[in-house]
């Protein structure tokens, strides 16, 4: 086969396959054939199912050959976070307890979605357990490896995510983000990642995390493809009390309309302290492309994450409360002992965060009536090692589990569209992303500004291995 959809784009394979140049059926064997090179050594799949894939590329195949319009994402292989309901499939949610569930009856929402776009959904991926984890490093599946250097972490808790976008084994993936556990391994394995605004995206057929903070988007190697996904996965969805009723609002026709137009500043303050000089430099580095020297301070943003901690460990917990009861040897000590803790967290402690919640948001909002995008790092480091435990910062030994979302934490806690892009230093084999964080309901805007930044060549998502 003369096309090669590894390092194709989604939108490259959908033209292909509109075109007669390659049949959905191939593409999806080449790609089946990539998780078998490549699985063995990332575990990013915890499950393929090839069956499913293959009659979907034939249903596309056979659309064609009758002369039937296709989808934007016609033939495009895509995967999804083991959170997400997948139909004969148990939601596993990075959990060995729910391996006893009955598997689920019907796609997520998202998927549905994607599908009706013409997208061939290749399987399931490795999480951390009930999505309570940054580093991609599961006690039950195995840890997640970054393709860019194996023995480092992915990031988490969409670790499966991000290693099988970067190892081109799918150019498109589903995650999830409750405080950063999309843009997290989209900095540490050199994606482009989308967190919409909450409450964008339809959570249905997603097993749940903390409520009032989670959201679901998608990962990928180009903006173009991250845009596409997105906007077939817009619009309402009844099912989903957290999803807001707002029309389609395509972000594809504003992509190239370049930054020219928009106030641009950097996060300052909280943000510029707190993680290795290689984050810091990365957001300067975007920030001399796009000629910003303006500064903002978000107030009390510590304090905001502080405050998504405490919702976090007790939403948490109150989900599993009767897990925690019933099987408290099957949770993973970490996750456990963390929920635990967060059952105990005094109800007046809640209320105070979130009453802080409300505040920080509506004092967030006012910048926004001065800038349109704000930059920020979106992880304090590189990629650190695979089973690392600390890092220091600032001088200070710090846990690694719970300080790769430093940055990306107070952000999510109000919900806020961001998109993460990669920055590559010349010697290093790790990237490192920053944040590119927009006002409620611009993702046009931040994909705006990574698509600018992706066509001046400042930052880009290579297949890894080239």
């Amino acid at each position: 086969m003369s096309f090669d959809p590894v390092h194709a784009t989604a939108g490259d394979i959908a033209r292909a396959v509109k075109n007669g140049e390659v049949s959905a059926r191939d593409v999806t064997m080449r790609a089946l054939a990539r998780i078998k090179e490549q699985n063995g050594s990332l575990n990013a799949f915890t499950h393929v199912g090839e069956e499913r894939a293959l009659r979907q590329a034939a249903a596309i195949d056979a659309a064609r050959a009758q002369g039937r319009s296709l989808g934007q994402l016609a033939g495009v292989p895509f995967a999804v976070k083991n959170l997400f309901d997948v139909e004969g499939l148990v939601t596993l949610a990075g959990s060995k307890i729910n391996r006893d569930n009955a598997p689920a009856f019907a796609d997520a929402c998202l998927v549905r979605r994607l599908k009706d776009a013409g997208a061939i959904l290749l399987g399931a991926l490795n999480m951390g357990e009930y999505a309570y984890d940054f580093t991609g490093e599961n006690v039950h599946c195995g840890a997640s490896r970054n393709p860019h250097d194996a023995g480092h972490m992915t990031g988490g808790s969409s670790g499966g995510s991000a290693a099988a976008v970067a190892a081109g084994m799918v150019p498109i993936a589903l995650g999830s983000d409750t405080n950063g556990s999309i843009r997290v391994p989209a900095s540490l394995c050199g994606l482009f990642g989308l967190k919409p605004t909450f409450g964008r995206l339809s959570r249905q057929g997603t097993f749940p995390f903390v409520a009032s903070l989670d959201h679901v988007g998608p990962l990928a190697r180009s903006v173009a493809d991250l845009a596409t996904s997105y906007d077939a996965m817009q619009g309402p969805d009844p099912a989903d009390e957290a999803c807001a009723q707002r029309p389609i609002d395509p972000s594809l026709p504003h992509l190239e309309r370049g930054v020219q137009d928009l106030r641009i500043a950097v996060a300052g303050d909280y943000f510029r302290r707190g993680g290795m000089k290689e984050c810091f430099a990365a957001v300067e580095r975007i920030a001399q492309a796009l000629d910003v020297s303006r500064d903002v301070v978000l107030p009390e943003a510590g304090r905001a994450r502080a405050a998504a901690f405490l919702i976090t460990a007790s939403e948490g917990a109150a989900l599993h409360l009767q897990r925690l009861r019933e099987r408290p040897r099957d949770f993973d000590p970490a996750v456990r002992d963390r929920l635990f803790a967060g059952a105990m967290i005094p109800a007046s402690n809640i209320v105070q965060a979130q009453k802080f919640r409300h505040w920080f948001r509506r004092r967030v909002a006012t910048i926004f009536n001065d800038v349109d995008i704000i930059l920020a790092p979106a992880a304090p480091c590189r990629a650190p090692l695979s089973g690392q435990k600390t890092m220091n910062l600032d001088g200070v030994e710090m846990p690694v589990r719970a300080n790769l979302g430093i940055f990306t934490q107070p952000i999510s806690f109000i919900g806020l569209p961001v998109c993460t892009v990669p920055v590559w230093s010349e010697g290093e084999n790790l990237p490192i992303g920053v944040q590119v964080i927009g006002p409620p309901w611009r993702e046009d805007l931040v994909l705006r500004v990574a698509r600018h930044l992706e066509r001046e060549g400042v930052v880009r998502a290579p297949v890894a291995g080239g």
